[in-house]
C-alpha cells in the first residue's frame, strides 16, 4: 500500500492509506489561512469518495473507464470535432461531468470530518491528565474510551472513563460500563471490577444479567472463585438476573482454565436442575479443557455424550479440540480413530484440522503421511498458511534436514507468505543444531535486507545459539543489531548475555546487565 499525508494546519499530520486496488495518486495540501482542503490529481483526473476503515482512508473508484475516456490528455494540434458528436456523448460527458464534481465535494467533506475527529480525539488525549474540560466532543471521548477497551488498556480506559464522567453531558449507560467491566475481567482486574459495579449501582444502571456475569467473569478468571459463586448466588436470588446458559458457560470456562475441574460437575448439575441444558459452546469449553490438562478419559466421555445427544452434535471445534490433545502427546491412532469418527457424521476439516493434523505427524517425524495430508489440503482448496510452512519447517529442522527445510522455507517465499517470528527461529535453531553459524550470520543479514521485522524472540533465539558457542563478539553484534532496529530487549536477552558473560568471567559486563535490567523491570511495573 501507498503512504500518503493529509496536512491541516500548522505542524501537525494526518496518515491516510490507499486500497491496493485504487490507480489513485493525490497530494493533499492546506489553502492558507483557511480550514478548508484542496486535493490535487496527478496521472488523470478522476473523481473519489473517501471512507473510513479501521482508522484509515481508503479511497473509493466512482467513476470508471467512461470517466476516463472522457478526460484523456489531448494531444498538441487535436481539434475538437463537437459537432459530429451524438447528443447521447454530449449529455454523457456532461454526466460524468456532474459526477466527478459531486464525488470531489464528497470527498472534501468526508476528510473534513474525519480530520475534525482526529483533532477532537487529540485533544482529548491531552486532557486525561489535567481533568479540566468539561465539554469535550461527546463521539470523540467514546472513540478513545472503545479504542482502549478494545486494546485491554485497563489503565488507560478508566483514566478517560472518569474523563468522561466529567463531561457535562454524561449520562450513566449500562452499555458503556458493561463493555469496562468485561475488558477488566479479561484483564483479571477483579478489585477495579467491583468498584465499577458498586459505582453502576451509586449512578442507578440497569443491572441486569449481564453485568453480573461479567462481574462473576472478572471474579472467574482472576481464580477468586468463591466470589464468583457467592455472586452466582446472588444472582438466583433477583428475579430479573437469573443466570442463563451463558452465565454457566463462562464460568465453565474459568474453572478448566484454572484447573478447577472439581467445579465442572457441580455446575453441570446446577444446569440441570434449573430446566436448562448445555449448548455446543458449554460442551467445547470442556472438552477443550479436559484436552489441554491431559485429561483424555473425561474428554472422551464428553464427546461420546455429544454423540448420543440429538440437540446437541460435535461441530469442527470438537473435531478440532479432540486431535489436537491426542496428537500432542503423542497418540496418533487415538487421534486417526477420532477423526475417523468425526468425518463420519459429515464434519468436514478446516484450515485448523489440517494444520493440526500436520503438526502432530511432524512431532512424530511421519513425514510420508505429513506430505499427504499436505496434499489433501490443497485438494480441499486450502491453501498452506503461516501456520502450515512453520510446521513443516520445525519439523525437517528438528531432524537435520536442512535442505527440505530450506526448500520448504524459499517455497513460502515464492508464494507470497511472510514468514513471522516463528519461521525464523525454527530456521536459527535447525542452523545452530548442525553447527552452521555461517548460514545464520547470511540468515541475519539477509533479514536485515528485507521487508521482515525481526523481534526480540528471533535476536534472543540467536543471541543463546552465540552465547551456547562461546562467541561473545558475535553475540555482542547481535545485541547491536538489535538496539539498530529499535528492538527492546527482554528478561530473556539480558538472563542470555549474562549467562554468556559469567562463564567468561566478565563480571564487570554482568554488573551492567543487571542494572539494565532491574531497570527496565521497574520502568515496566
Amino acid at each position: 500500500m501507498d503512504l500518503f499525508w493529509v496536512c491541516t494546519q500548522g505542524t501537525s499530520r494526518s496518515y491516510f492509506t490507499l486500497s491496493p486496488s485504487s490507480t489513485w495518486d493525490v497530494v493533499f495540501s492546506p489553502r492558507e489561512h483557511t480550514n478548508s482542503l484542496n486535493f490535487y490529481m496527478r496521472k488523470e483526473n478522476k473523481g473519489g469518495v473517501g471512507v473510513r476503515v479501521n482508522e484509515k482512508f481508503v479511497i473509493k473508484d466512482c467513476v470508471q473507464q467512461r470517466a476516463q475516456n472522457a478526460h484523456t490528455k489531448k494531444a498538441p494540434g487535436y481539434t475538437s470535432k463537437t459537432s459530429t458528436k451524438s447528443v447521447e456523448q454530449v449529455q454523457e460527458s456532461a454526466d460524468v461531468e456532474r459526477e466527478i464534481a459531486n464525488s470531489n465535494k464528497a470527498f472534501r467533506r468526508t476528510m473534513s470530518a474525519i480530520l475534525r475527529m482526529e483533532a477532537a480525539k487529540a485533544g482529548v488525549e491531552r486532557k486525561v491528565a489535567t481533568k479540566k474540560s468539561t465539554n469535550l466532543f461527546p463521539k470523540a471521548v467514546l472513540e478513545v474510551l472503545n479504542d482502549r477497551i478494545r486494546n485491554k488498556e485497563w489503565q488507560s480506559a478508566l483514566q478517560i472513563f472518569g474523563l468522561l464522567r466529567e463531561q457535562q453531558w454524561y449520562r450513566p449507560k449500562t452499555e458503556i460500563y458493561l463493555k469496562l467491566l468485561v475488558m477488566l475481567g479479561r484483564c483479571r482486574q477483579h478489585e477495579k471490577a467491583y468498584i465499577l459495579f458498586q459505582l453502576m449501582l451509586q449512578e442507578d444502571c440497569d443491572m441486569n444479567v449481564e453485568v453480573y456475569t461479567a462481574l462473576l467473569a472478572a471474579y472467574g478468571r482472576s481464580g477468586v472463585l468463591e466470589k464468583a459463586f457467592a455472586i452466582l448466588d446472588e444472582m438466583k436470588a433477583i428475579p430479573h438476573c437469573q443466570p442463563n446458559i451463558f452465565t454457566y458457560t463462562i464460568f465453565i470456562k474459568s474453572c478448566v482454565e484454572l484447573g478447577h475441574f472439581d467445579h465442572v460437575d457441580r455446575l453441570l448439575a446446577e444446569i440441570s436442575s434449573a430446566g436448562m441444558r448445555p449448548n455446543i459452546v458449554t460442551y467445547n469449553t470442556i472438552v477443550d479443557g479436559y484436552g489441554k490438562a491431559g485429561m483424555l478419559e473425561e474428554m472422551e466421555n464428553i464427546i461420546s455424550h455429544m454423540f448420543e445427544n440429538h440437540n446437541c452434535k460435535p461441530d469442527v471445534w470438537t473435531m478440532n479440540s479432540t486431535i489436537r490433545a491426542f496428537g500432542d502427546r503423542g497418540q496418533i491412532e487415538n487421534m486417526e480413530k477420532w477423526y475417523g469418527k468425526f468425518y463420519s457424521i459429515g464434519l468436514q476439516p478446516d484450515v485448523r484440522t489440517f494444520n493440526t493434523i500436520i503438526n502432530s505427524y511432524g512431532k512424530q517425524c511421519l513425514f510420508e503421511k505429513m506430505t499427504t495430508v499436505m496434499e489433501n489440503m490443497q485438494k480441499c482448496y486450502f491453501s498452506w498458511t503461516t501456520v502450515t510452512y512453520n510446521t513443516v519447517i520445525d519439523a525437517y529442522g528438528r531432524v537435520g534436514e536442512i535442505e527440505k527445510m530450506e526448500y520448504f522455507y524459499n517455497l513460502m517465499i515464492s508464494e507470497g507468505v511472510k514468514p513471522n517470528s516463528v519461521t525464523l527461529c525454527s530456521l536459527v535453531s535447525a542452523y545452530s543444531k548442525g553447527g552452521m553459524f555461517h548460514k545464520i550470520t547470511k540468515f541475519l543479514r539477509q533479514v536485515e535486507d528485507s521487508d521482515i521485522v525481526p523481534d526480540a524472540p528471533l535476536y534472543n533465539s540467536v543471541i543463546d545459539v552465540y552465547q551456547r558457542a562461546g562467541n561473545i563478539r558475535e553475540m555482542e553484534k547481535v545485541f547491536q543489531q538489535m538496539k539498530d532496529r529499535r528492538c527492546e530487549p527482554d528478561e530473556i536477552t539480558f538472563g542470555t548475555m549474562i549467562k554468556a558473560y559469567s562463564s567468561e568471567g566478565m563480571l564487570e559486563k554482568v554488573v551492567m546487565l543487571k542494572n539494565k535490567m532491574q531497570n527496565m523491570l521497574i520502568t515496566k511495573h
